[in-house]
């Protein structure tokens, strides 16, 4: 498939599609006219790169998880560099939902409002 097929059925640009393939996370035949041509595996790859993307994961993070890109990602066992990469994502993103919601108390000290908990933070 085409750059354009696989960006429409994964959601994503081309342009993100060529980076992608920069960082070595997916590959592509060259067609005689030039063209990335792309098997229809790709599509999953992509999908699940996405998905770690948006899970906080940089592309270098992502990465660490390329044996299980190709697969059920939730049902792959990740590597112990992996495991280690997502764990330090999850430690950033706690302290960030903590500066936010500290944040948010203040605010609604200030507006006389009730403070807010994880369990109660909508």
């Amino acid at each position: 498939m085409r750059i354009g097929e696989l960006a429409r059925a994964t959601g994503t640009t081309a342009r993100a599609l060529r980076h992608y393939e920069q960082a070595g996370l997916i590959r592509s035949e060259r067609a005689g006219n030039g063209y990335r041509d792309y098997d229809g595996q790709t599509a999953t790859r992509v999908r699940n790169i996405r998905h770690l993307l948006d899970a906080g994961l940089t592309l270098e993070d992502v990465s660490a998880f390329a044996a299980c890109l190709d697969g059920d990602l939730a049902a792959g066992t990740p590597s112990d560099r992996g495991r280690r990469i997502a764990l330090d994502r999850l430690a950033v993103l706690d302290q960030r939902i903590a500066r936010q919601l500290a944040a948010r108390n203040r605010l609604a000290a200030a507006l006389g409002l009730r403070e807010s908990t994880p369990d109660t933070a909508n």
